[in-house]
């Protein structure tokens, strides 16, 4: 199983690889840096370029079909982070892809899939066009107000749980949490991280706390993801919805 530092999860899967910036949450993104270096190492699956104005080396959107029954092979349960190294609804996946990622998700019910969209236009487009299976958890980013919009569209989805990553965090957010299930926060980290006010972390937390909805605080952020540790007010945040409640 691919393991992964990300603290929300606990493995990840990549049915496709690649992605297009779309918003100022992307100006840094790991993956894409993270491709480059795979693309120099030979790694088979990153050796396409993407358009150089919006992706870059080894992050052209690619489908990687021989990847789907990875999952099958995993016989204990485990929380599975769908494409971190891409985004699920970008507009060059076809939607009969999406549905062959959701039949996998269907046949491994032991398993809790979790799908995080920049294309939330898109996920509530298609939302009625896919059968949900209900070992999947969606989520959409929110980077700063201007795109809470996304929140909108994600309530169009009928999963079993709906959350919000508020990562990197780029200024205050606030938005109606009403079918939302989960929220991650989180600043940037890297070389070229920008700050995140603890102001903002902490309206988030409270505005979950209001409304009975899991806070997860990821990372104060920095030089390294680890740089500024994960405490908020003392104490780490590692709430989860529903079912994994108690997993952290």
């Amino acid at each position: 199983m691919p393991a992964t530092g990300i603290e929300w999860t606990e493995a990840t899967w990549n049915p496709t690889t690649g992605c297009d910036r779309t918003s100022p949450g992307c100006d840094h993104c790991y993956a894409l840096t993270l491709s480059r270096r795979l693309k120099a190492m030979g790694q088979p699956k990153y050796q396409a370029d993407g358009d150089p104005r919006t992706s870059g080396p080894g992050f052209r959107l690619t489908l990687h079909p021989d990847t789907l029954r990875i999952p099958l092979s995993w016989n204990a349960p485990r929380v599975i982070f769908v494409n971190s190294m891409s985004d699920l609804f970008h507009e060059d996946v076809p939607l009969e892809f999406i549905r062959r990622v959701f039949d996998v998700m269907v046949a491994t019910p032991q398993h809790t899939y979790q799908v995080l969209t920049k294309r939330s236009k898109r996920l509530a487009r298609d939302a009625s066009q896919l059968d949900w299976p209900t070992n999947l958890w969606i989520g959409v980013s929110v980077e700063c107000q201007r795109y809470v919009f996304r929140t909108d569209h994600l309530r169009e989805a009928p999963a079993a749980v709906r959350f919000v990553s508020a990562e990197p965090l780029l200024g205050p957010v606030r938005f109606d949490l009403g079918g939302i299930d989960w929220v991650i926060a989180g600043g940037e980290s890297g070389p070229k991280a920008r700050p995140v006010d603890p102001v903002w972390v902490r309206q988030i937390r409270d505005d979950c706390l209001a409304a009975g909805v899991a806070f997860f605080f990821k990372q104060w952020g920095g030089r390294t993801p680890k740089a500024r540790g994960r405490e908020l007010d003392g104490r780490t945040w590692d709430e989860m919805p529903g079912p994994l409640a108690a997993v952290g």
